[in-house]
């Protein structure tokens, strides 16, 4: 059985605008993190280039779920704009709001995930 959640205008632009803020904060977070981080000439030993090895590995890590969340808003953005926000990809069905509310980018409803 289908359900069916009318989402109202208002409803939209109230997901739009969270959806904008975090995109914001995000990106701020991206450029940070995209700094190369500064280790120093001083390093004599192996446990230290190690040390430093995974911290940027780690940095590198971040950026990349920082960015695969980026698409994620980005994509509930253009969803709204085209009239497709809030519809599950897999079954079809409208994603409950509270989902929604929590995960505003959701790209699956409660069964599907």
């Amino acid at each position: 059985m289908l359900r069916f959640i009318i989402m109202t205008k208002d409803t939209l632009e109230e997901s739009k605008k969270k959806l904008l803020k975090e995109l914001s904060l995000i990106d701020g977070e991206i450029r940070q993190n995209e700094k190369p981080p500064v280790f120093g000439n001083d390093v004599d030993d192996f446990d230290g280039e190690t040390d430093e090895a995974d911290a940027l590995s780690n940095q590198l890590a971040v950026v990349s779920d920082l960015k695969n969340r980026r698409d994620d808003i980005e994509n509930a953005l253009r969803k709204i704009e085209n009239g497709g926000y809030g519809i599950c990809e897999r079954c079809k069905k409208e994603i409950e709001p509270e989902v929604l509310s929590i995960d505003p980018e959701s790209r699956f409803c409660k069964d599907c995930k």
